[in-house]
């Protein structure tokens, strides 16, 4: 900004070390507002006993829930010995915000040895989606059974 004296010299503007000081301050915190991710927090966890008599049914349940899912599903999988990942039961779809998303499923195994069993979250755009995401899932639950 160039300013004119009365007899029609143009001088300079200075800014004051205060002006350069607050100016400064507000570049720095829009910086640091910009540079801090957003990160959604969430959860999914499974519970299981440790063993399980052979041909006895047991209860494996699920919980779970994630800020930015719209609407979330939690499902429980189980492996056996060499086997890949198969679902076993799904709970009720929930909007965000609400309640936890849950599922129990009561298996029965009938051979010995570890059987696993996780727990998958899944995000939907809509409570009737056809095609969910996978967002998050739980670490791997052992069942021995004896």
């Amino acid at each position: 900004m160039i300013r004119t004296t009365k007899t029609g010299t143009p001088t300079t503007y200075t800014p004051s070390r205060r002006q350069v000081a607050v100016t400064a301050a507000l570049g720095l915190a829009s910086l640091a507002l910009t540079a801090v991710p957003a990160y959604a927090k969430g959860t999914v966890e499974v519970t299981a006993p440790r063993t399980a008599a052979v041909g006895k049914t047991f209860t494996v349940s699920a919980h779970g829930d994630d800020d930015a899912a719209s609407y979330l599903r939690v499902c429980l999988q189980e492996r056996g010995r060499g086997q890949t990942w198969h679902q076993v039961a799904c709970g009720a779809v929930v909007d965000r915000g609400g309640p936890e998303a849950r599922a129990v499923a009561h298996p029965k195994s009938a051979r010995r040895g570890p059987v696993e069993f996780r727990a998958v979250a899944y995000g939907l755009t809509g409570p009737h989606d056809r095609h969910p995401k996978p967002w998050r899932t739980s670490a791997v639950a052992t069942v021995r059974v004896r």
